[in-house]
């Protein structure tokens, strides 16, 4: 309890500070979920969708992100009466109900279709990026390392053991695989998860907002009704350094790891 107090405050605060001077719309319930893979891209893009006057970048709630594993397993309404009831907490605490909130928690892909009953009028955005990519990024975070200690901001500790939406009956091959193979299996779960939520959500390829800023926030303004200038100058942050990074940082045998995992999810979507 004391924890989840003090989850709440913190987050609440850092809300209040980010929509200080922001625009308001009595009402507001255009929330934007933006989802993927952990270290797809999902931070820079919150950050920029949050530039628009009348938005406030939410963050990571973490009391959303540490109930996500258990609201897998119960019913779609439950689902989305929890996320409403976590999310409007955030939102009033922060002094932030009359803002267009955007909440980053990439869990939340495996509950998307709830969290967008939860609110109606939201959309979600779903950055992709290539695993390969992704994956260099994990193992430089080391998250799913086996000698990994310590736990995340919603209390979730690292290391090589099952996450929730590793499958139940490949449990235990989780633990022995590499590293690489771990984070490759993140990376095709949390797509695979959003795929096949078909309705309210705008696909965001990371590589397509790196290279062509502009005709990206173009687009994903029109869909969200958002503001074309402020979020093409936010997307013009970002850098191309990290782009096909895979080909130069993973080895031979992490390649091979990866693509027995993932390969044929990569192929679908078109990175060779």
């Amino acid at each position: 309890m004391a924890w989840s107090a003090g989850a709440y405050g913190v987050t609440a605060l850092r809300v209040a500070r980010r929509g200080r001077g922001a625009p308001r719309r009595p009402g507001e319930e255009r929330l934007t979920f933006v989802v993927g893979a952990p270290r797809s891209g999902t931070t820079f893009t919150a950050g920029s969708l949050a530039a628009q006057p009348g938005w406030v970048d939410l963050g990571e709630v973490p009391l959303l992100k540490a109930a996500i594993p258990q609201l897998v397993d119960r019913d779609p309404a439950t689902q989305s009466a929890d996320v409403r009831r976590i999310i409007q907490r955030v939102r009033t605490l922060g002094l932030a109900r009359g803002l267009r909130g955007v909440e980053q928690t990439p869990e939340t892909a495996f509950i998307l279709g709830s969290a967008l009953g939860a609110f109606p009028q939201a959309h979600a955005v779903h950055v992709m990026r290539d695993g390969r990519d992704v994956v260099c990024s994990l193992l430089e975070r080391g998250w799913f390392r086996s000698d990994r200690d310590g736990v995340d901001d919603a209390r979730r500790a690292y290391g090589a053991h099952p996450r929730f939406w590793v499958e139940p009956e490949r449990a235990d091959e989780f633990v022995r695989v590499s590293e690489a193979r771990r984070a490759a299996w993140a990376w095709r779960r949390y797509v695979g998860a959003v795929r096949a939520v078909p309705e309210r959500v705008v696909e965001l390829r990371y590589e397509s907002l790196v290279t062509d800023p502009e005709v990206e926030a173009a687009r994903i303004a029109a869909a969200l009704a958002g503001d074309t200038g402020a979020l093409a100058a936010a997307f013009e942050r970002a850098h191309d350094t990290s782009l096909g990074r895979w080909r130069r940082d993973l080895t031979a045998d992490q390649v091979h790891d990866v693509e027995a995992e993932a390969g044929e999810l990569l192929a679908e979507l078109g990175y060779p």
